[in-house]
């Protein structure tokens, strides 16, 4: 069957109120109308007040774009539809696609399948399976290989990954790492990035052509990063483990708190807290008031420079 277009019912999805500097993200709560398309064609379930795209299936709603190999649309009728006590049911009259009465339906929630990419000209999410919340603009993201990628960094996580679009907030939960686009590495049990609007550049325009590969650009800036469980941020000669981290990008320092080890070599100092700038690669033990901090310093050792996505080895760390 050749693609066909959904029209009708998707052009009354849910228009949700203005947010101010939406840049380029991952935004499918207000825009124009949302368009599927399917290699295969599409079901149309009433009773369970979905619709099934499947082959090859994409809806766009302006600069975002949803690819699947299925995508599944559910849909309620709209508040201002629902008819008056006594009058009778608003029927939808034609048939999907032609253009006909759907009875006042709307989008809430859209959900892919298989190979799901979704997009916009600067930030991209890649994954098995996602859910999308309308009302709320929030995307969940499951299965393996997921990665979020936005012009500061590339998100991966094992568990789950989030997108809170009008939050400008993204979550990484199991294993979460985070590279930025300068191979700094902040890696925990869960990440959470919050970014900003970037106006030292203008976003470039959306893909000429609908699908098309291109690298993030400008639109969006990391503002704040934190880290929480396990949490290891990692520089050119050194590695600071700790409990959790804030990492701000605008200063370049990450302050790692609670059972502070800094390694680098065969030295290791341990404390309370660190503050790492992960531009100089230089870190700093914090003491707390009264106390001291402890560490095993190696003569002549040489710092060793670990790998970026590597785990370091087990064995006393270096610290200058």
């Amino acid at each position: 069957m050749k693609r066909r277009a959904l029209l009708a019912l998707l052009a009354a999805a849910p228009m949700a109120a203005p947010v101010a500097a939406t840049g380029q993200q991952i935004d499918l709560s207000s825009g124009g109308p949302v368009a599927i398309t399917a290699r295969d064609g599409f079901e149309w379930r009433d009773a369970e007040q979905m619709v099934v795209a499947s082959g090859d299936a994409r809806a766009v709603r302006d600069n975002v774009t949803v690819i699947a190999d299925r995508l599944i649309a559910r849909y309620r009728k709209k508040a201002d539809a629902v008819p008056a006590a006594g009058s009778p049911p608003a029927q939808r009259t034609g048939p999907i696609g032609s253009g006909g009465d759907t009875g006042g339906n709307e989008i809430y929630r859209l959900e892919a399948e298989g190979n799901v990419r979704i997009f916009t000209p600067t930030d991209e999410a890649v994954g098995e399976r996602a859910v999308y919340d309308i009302d709320q603009a929030v995307m969940v993201m499951t299965g393996r290989a997921m990665k979020l990628t936005t012009p500061n960094q590339v998100l991966t996580a094992r568990d789950s990954l989030e997108y809170w679009a009008q939050k400008r907030m993204a979550v990484a939960r199991g294993n979460a790492v985070a590279v930025t686009t300068d191979a700094r590495r902040l890696a925990a049990d869960v990440l959470v990035a919050y970014m900003e609007e970037d106006k030292s550049a203008p976003p470039r325009p959306a893909a000429s052509v609908p699908g098309a590969s291109e690298p993030p650009g400008a639109g969006s800036k990391l503002k704040r990063m934190e880290a929480y469980g396990n949490v290891e941020a990692r520089t050119v000669t050194d590695v600071v483990r700790g409990d959790r981290a804030v990492y701000l990008p605008e200063t370049g320092v990450a302050r790692v708190i609670g059972n502070v080890r800094v390694t680098s070599g065969q030295n290791q100092i341990n404390g309370p807290a660190a503050d790492v700038n992960m531009r100089t690669g230089v870190a700093r033990m914090l003491a707390d008031p009264g106390a001291r901090v402890q560490g095993v310093i190696m003569p002549n050792s040489t710092p060793a420079e670990p790998a970026p996505n590597q785990p370091s080895p087990n064995q006393p760390g270096t610290r200058r």
